[in-house]
């Protein structure tokens, strides 16, 4: 119990301590940067200057006392036989020195020597009368207070000459010998020897002031030098400051200005732009995909409504009908309707599905190995199937590099080429049997079809394909590369398809749309032929699954050729 009891009033000795660790740290959160960085500038200036004012008065008062130790010293030879020998007058206006005797045979004192100040006033160590050392060493100089006599004075003395005579003397004391007639040396006792230390002060405490004066114009001007460094250094973070806020307030378009590039600022600046253009990105992208969701759930309500209203209106026809006389023939209409709507309606409902799930990321395998050859001969062999009267030409696809100014892809009329490549063969598969199913449904049976196939080779890599956008000038830039290609080491190999009809076509205009779910140029007619509005969609998100492109573009003289490019492992054939 002792020690819970210690350890809690422990906890709660503690508890204050954190809290006000807590609020000074929070406190520190809230003063800006700027003032914290003044706060150093001026705090390590006036460190700085205190130090060196201290250092040069450490200087200044033990320089100068060492040379009145040495002067002391080094006068004293000089000071006392002359004065023993010299009528002198004690009291004088035009020395610096002080000299007082005792006599141990007389054991008296008399004051040899002194300096009188302005106005009469007359300062003096404070020594003993009786010899005595009171514990200092014959030839080491000590420091005594002075002794101030104004007896002599007339009127009232100034304060510096009052200030000066009150500073400490500096003080030697010798041994007093003097020659006899016979040659012999006599003690005469202790001779002291002083010298005021008024100059000595009187400078220490002019440069103090001089150095505090010059302090304080140093932290002055360096703080205000200062400021306006802090400033103009944080400037560049102000503005990303106010371009934050901006954003904040949802222009994802404003920018960071950058400053250079080799410093903190610029640096931070890159980041923060790079990151915005990929949040708007993904902001514009989310946006596109929220209406394209939108859209979707519109169109998809609407194509399910009609299949379903048929099965209900021919359901409740069938109901009505089925007891009624000589009306099986009807009812069997009836419930043949029902069953096509909902084969319609089952398809649309598995197309919508096998988007739903390319749009996630799922339904592709890309771990296997597809002979992309028999896929497009299959699709061949479809067509015929389907419309045995239509001309079909199969090409082999390559580089034509002797354009002048841009290569071209040739067309060799003959059997498809060898061409493996790493995807899903089925997903692979369904892309060329939605397109072939178009040129089935929409494209008169008699009018001809080319499909070709061939393998370029680019020094665009594949990630280069992905950023292209979806058009004509996709190809023209990989065919482009292939010229350059030839002086690169490192090539990347690509299939291209085309399947290319000679129908009625679709207005150019329309060319980019016809991508889109639920998209059709004509839907009248697409309901006739049987069409969900989902196959070219279903293809495009698998091609772009499988790191390629695919787009549209017009027939020369009239129909739809469809381009596809995917990539293929170097050195597959």
């Amino acid at each position: 119990m002792a020690a819970a009891d210690a350890r809690k009033g422990q906890s709660s000795q503690n508890q204050p301590h954190t809290h006000r660790s807590r609020r000074l740290a929070a406190l520190n959160e809230c003063i800006p940067l700027s003032v914290r960085l003044m706060s150093i500038i001026v705090g390590m200036l006036s460190i700085g200057t205190i130090v060196i004012t201290f250092s040069i008065r450490w200087l200044v008062s033990s320089y100068p006392m060492e040379r009145v130790d040495q002067q002391l010293l080094e006068q004293a030879d000089l000071v006392f036989p002359q004065m023993l020998n010299t009528d002198v007058n004690t009291q004088n206006g035009f020395t610096s020195y002080y000299v007082k005797v005792y006599n141990t045979n007389t054991g008296s004192s008399a004051v040899m020597l002194q300096p009188v100040l302005k106005d009469g006033v007359i300062s003096s160590p404070k020594l003993p009368d009786n010899g005595s050392l009171d514990g200092h060493e014959l030839g080491v100089p000590f420091t005594t207070p002075a002794v101030v006599n104004t007896k002599n004075v007339v009127g009232v003395p100034d304060h510096a000459t009052m200030q000066f005579a009150e500073c400490p003397w500096r003080v030697v004391a010798l041994k007093g010998l003097t020659k006899s007639g016979k040659g012999e040396f006599q003690d005469l006792g202790i001779v002291y020897i002083g010298l005021s230390l008024g100059d000595q002060i009187d400078v220490i405490s002019t440069l103090t002031r001089f150095c505090i004066m010059v302090s304080i114009a140093v932290v002055l001007l360096g703080g205000s030098l200062g400021a306006l460094v802090v400033q103009r250094t944080l400037s560049p973070l102000k503005r990303i400051e106010k371009t934050a806020a901006k954003i904040a307030a949802g222009d994802l378009s404003q920018r960071v200005p950058e400053s250079g590039e080799s410093t903190e600022i610029g640096s931070l600046a890159r980041s923060l732009n790079s990151m915005l253009t990929q949040i708007e990105r993904s902001f514009h992208e989310q946006e596109a995909v929220t209406q394209k969701m939108r859209q979707f759930v519109s169109d998809a309500s609407h194509e399910l409504r009609t299949p379903l209203a048929a099965i209900h209106g021919y359901a409740e026809l069938y109901k009505m009908q089925r007891d009624a006389p000589g009306t099986l023939e009807r009812a069997d209409d009836a419930i043949s309707h029902i069953e096509s709507s909902s084969s319609r309606m089952t398809v649309l409902v598995e197309d919508l599905l096998s988007l739903a799930r390319l749009d996630e990321g799922r339904g592709v395998s890309m771990n296997q190995r597809v002979d992309f050859t028999s896929v497009m001969q299959d699709s061949v062999d479809d067509l015929h199937a389907l419309d045995p009267d239509r001309e079909i030409t199969t090409m082999q696809l390559d580089i034509d590099l002797s354009a002048p100014r841009k290569p071209k892809l040739s067309e060799t009329p003959g059997p498809l080429p060898k061409i493996a490549l790493t995807g899903d063969a089925t997903r692979l598969h369904q892309v060329i049997t939605n397109i072939v199913g178009n040129i089935h449904r929409y494209t008169p049976s008699d009018s001809p079809v080319d499909i070709g196939l061939g393998v370029i080779e680019s020094s665009r890599t594949p990630e280069d394909l992905a950023a292209m956008p979806q058009d004509g000038d996709m190809l023209e830039t990989l065919l482009q590369g292939a010229r350059k290609s030839k002086s690169s080491k490192l090539l990347s190999m690509y299939a291209v398809a085309v399947l290319r009809d000679h129908g009625p076509g679709v207005p150019e205009k329309s060319l980019h749309n016809i991508f889109e779910r639920f998209y059709t140029a004509d839907p009248s007619r697409d309901r006739q032929k049987g069409g969900t509005g989902l196959g070219l969609a279903i293809a495009l998100s698998i091609v772009n699954a499988h790191g390629g492109r695919i787009y549209a573009s017009p027939t020369e003289g009239s129909g739809l050729t469809f381009t596809i490019i995917l990539p293929m492992e170097s050195g597959t054939d």
